[in-house]
């Protein structure tokens, strides 16, 4: 079987399980302003949508916890495989659903694969490029996600006119059941295409698998010279690497519980609860019901821009994030999204009124028509926010917690990350629609004081990690300084292939490695 080596098309490919994620998104919330979903499924409202909504996280959590065991008994690429045949059979449940209740059920079944899929692809794609391009490509999760959402809202968009349009009052459930039905599509080429890419060579060497790992990395870095000086040097950076972690003798799990360890699983978690409370996935979820709130009069086809802006504007962040770095990203993106959001806020609680629609159970708080330049304020703010998040939180967030654990605990310490990605997507699916109902406006005040918290925590406590390998992690988070005074630095990889290039330093590769020093 044909294997492909391209870096880029293997992470590309990956990424398509950063595609379930948002294939989700948008199927939600693309079907909350159908009256075929609301007639079958009895107006859900409240904590109702809100146990609907959750029920997808909730799955995640759980797939995300066991990702690690997965992933590091059977390979990274085959923990993927099996995410892909999970949604497939998620996808088969939503489509077949006959009440709430099976809903859920594929809801759950579908974010067990999520989860998975969401906590391996990006160690999958780290322990695959090389590290000048590791942000970029590992950034791809990201845009997969934004792409799902958008290609799924239009499916989504046009099966809501099946059946005389979202507004019919006897709307059938074709409007629901295609959009749900395929998305299983996805699944099937990330499970099928998989085997044509090769497994990762941390991976083969944590196994022992010499010298697979080292054809592995002669294919991605050397053009398939095994005795390329780049090859060797990150053979050796690797092999190095796993010698001292067996020599210290710890499991993954003691080793997690080690104060240097321990503080980098708790920023990789800081950094997945912050970009939940954030409020990005909220302003996906439930875009219908804040354009709607807005005063907009079509908000399906006003949120549907949302998307693209998303989409758009996360491709110059995968670009520039191994240039400018991970750091800048983070406290930049804090401040731009605490702003736009407290805006909204404050023209919505300055302008808005009850809701004087008493039939309507999703929103409690409007803007009036006589208001209308206040109404596209807030959807300006809206656009700002989500371009804010894409061009910063949104690809960062998912490239910082999967470069800078050790090997022997990258894959646990990642799977615990993105647990606590999916633990607050989880909370916050389920108590929005309250909030929008019994708070309204005052929910984006809160939102933009997790902002700010995120900014003053990231500033303390997340140092620069662009430019290094992941062998060399240990060096920045455990040199002492200050994560504030941390700068992007040359890495010692690229000095180690210099020596080999010049003789200085010779690398025999075969089950064991051997050093000398010209």
């Amino acid at each position: 079987m044909k294997t492909f080596y391209n870096v880029y098309a293997i992470c590309a490919f990956a990424a398509i399980g950063g595609g379930l994620f948002g294939f989700d998104i948008s199927s939600m919330s693309g079907v909350l302003g159908t009256n075929a979903y609301k007639n079958y499924f009895n107006y859900p409202s409240g904590t109702r949508q809100g146990g609907i909504t959750a029920s997808m996280p909730a799955g995640s959590l759980v797939g995300a916890l066991a990702s690690s065991f997965i992933a590091d008994r059977l390979s990274r690429r085959s923990a993927i495989q099996i995410a892909a045949a999970i949604w497939i059979v998620g996808s088969i449940f939503q489509a077949a659903s006959n009440g709430v209740a099976l809903l859920c059920f594929g809801r759950v079944v579908s974010g067990i694969s999520i989860g998975i899929a969401s906590a391996m692809v990006p160690v999958y794609q780290s322990e695959i490029a090389p590290k000048e391009i590791r942000g970029r490509v590992v950034s791809l999760q990201q845009w997969a996600i934004t792409w799902g959402i958008l290609i799924q809202y239009f499916i989504q968009y046009g099966s809501s006119f099946v059946g005389g349009g979202p507004k019919a009052p006897n709307q059938g459930t074709a409007a629901f059941r295609i959009p749900w039905g395929i998305q299983a599509i996805p699944g099937v080429i990330l499970l099928v295409g998989l085997f044509f890419f090769p497994y990762s060579p941390r991976w083969l060497a944590s196994k022992d698998r010499w010298e697979e790992a080292l054809t592995v990395l002669a294919h991605l870095h050397g053009g398939g010279d095994l005795n390329h000086p780049k090859v060797l040097a990150e053979y050796k950076e690797i092999e190095d690497a796993l010698r001292f972690e067996r020599e210290v003798a710890e499991t993954s799990f003691a080793a997690l519980a080690k104060p240097r360890i321990l503080k980098r699983v708790l920023l990789g978690m800081s950094i997945q609860m912050w970009s939940q409370l954030c409020g990005m996935n909220i302003m996906m979820y439930y875009v219908v019901f804040i354009m709607r709130g807005a005063g907009i009069a079509d908000e399906l086809l006003t949120a549907s821009v949302q998307y693209i802006i998303n989409v758009a504007l996360t491709l110059p962040a995968i670009i520039w994030l191994d240039k400018v770095g991970r750091r800048p990203a983070l406290l930049v993106g804090s401040a731009l999204m605490m702003s736009f959001l407290f805006i909204s806020g404050a023209l919505q609680g300055a302008y808005g009124h009850k809701n004087p629609d008493k039939t309507d159970k999703d929103i409690s708080w409007v803007i009036g028509k006589e208001h209308a330049s206040v109404s596209k304020a807030i959807v300006a703010c809206s656009y700002l926010f989500v371009a804010s998040f894409a061009t910063t939180w949104g690809p960062t967030s998912w490239t910082y917690p999967s470069e800078i654990f050790p090997s022997k605990v990258r894959a646990k310490a990642v799977s615990l990350s993105t647990a606590a990605n999916w633990t607050w997507n989880c909370i916050l699916a389920f108590a929005v629609p309250p909030l929008l109902w019994s708070i309204n406006w005052k929910m984006y005040m809160i939102f933009g004081a997790f902002n700010g918290a995120a900014l003053v925590h990231m500033f303390l406590t997340a140092p620069e990690t662009k430019g290094k390998t992941l062998e060399e992690m240990d060096d920045v988070f455990d040199s002492g300084i200050p994560a504030w005074k941390t700068r992007a630095t040359t890495s010692r990889l690229d000095q180690l292939t210099h020596d080999i290039e010049t003789g200085e330093v010779k690398v025999s590769h075969g089950n064991t490695t051997t050093v000398t020093k010209g």
